[in-house]
């Protein structure tokens, strides 16, 4: 399954533009900001935030390595963005033991059953400084995604299955998937320990949330 090739929006995208304007906020009072982005897609998101002159690490598959070293380079922004190997089930392990300011989570906790994502949260959740924001956008029950989803039916602890075959075939997602209402990942955040300061579904189904460490 390639989560990070889904698009069911056009236009800026509303969370990106709330973590971009939080790190500014940050880098007014305190000279440095570090930031946490998985899965790291094209790294346009990873290079915006260096631009801000924030330290950004990305998490994404080893084997990708090549070319995101070298979408780095051609960003200009080399020396200010860590690729790191691995995925979101031992990102805890391989991540620095300095707190983020902000960690980006861009829809991959989707191909996770909701007790794993929930652990994963907590988990990302200590890697926070006090105070410091998660952003999650994840794929919604109520897009088009759950058109003949076969777990459509089940509480979210439980929901974890394929999509019907065509949406299967038109998204790429060839594996089983949780999909989120925004009262689930409401709860993920809440659940997982965190301060949930927003949450948001856009008009094309999908689902995001802004939360704190405290």
């Amino acid at each position: 399954m390639n989560i990070n090739a889904v698009h069911l929006e056009t236009g800026a995208d509303e969370l990106e533009r709330l973590a971009l304007e939080e790190c500014f906020k940050r880098k007014r009072h305190d000279h440095t900001v570090s930031v946490f982005v998985t899965p790291a897609g094209r790294c346009e998101l990873a290079a915006k935030f260096a631009r801000m002159g924030a330290g950004v690490d990305i998490v994404d598959r080893a084997d990708s390595r090549q070319e995101l070293e070298g979408r780095i380079l051609a960003s200009g922004c080399n020396g200010d963005i860590r690729f790191i190997g691995g995925d979101l089930r031992g990102v805890a392990e391989v991540l620095p033991g300095e707190p983020y300011d902000i960690v980006f989570i861009r829809r991959g906790l989707c191909a996770l059953p909701y007790p794993e994502a929930k652990q994963i949260v907590r988990q990302l959740l200590q890697k926070l400084k006090i105070g410091g924001r998660i952003y999650l956008s994840i794929l919604g029950l109520h897009s088009e995604l759950g058109d003949g989803y076969s777990a459509v039916d089940q509480p979210i602890s439980r929901r974890f299955g394929p999509l019907a075959a065509s949406m299967a075939r038109k998204y790429g997602i060839d594996s089983d998937i949780c999909l989120y209402s925004e009262r689930d990942l409401f709860m993920l955040l809440l659940e997982s320990g965190a301060s949930v300061l927003r949450t948001m579904t856009t008009s094309y189904g999908s689902v995001k949330a802004v939360g704190g460490r405290i």
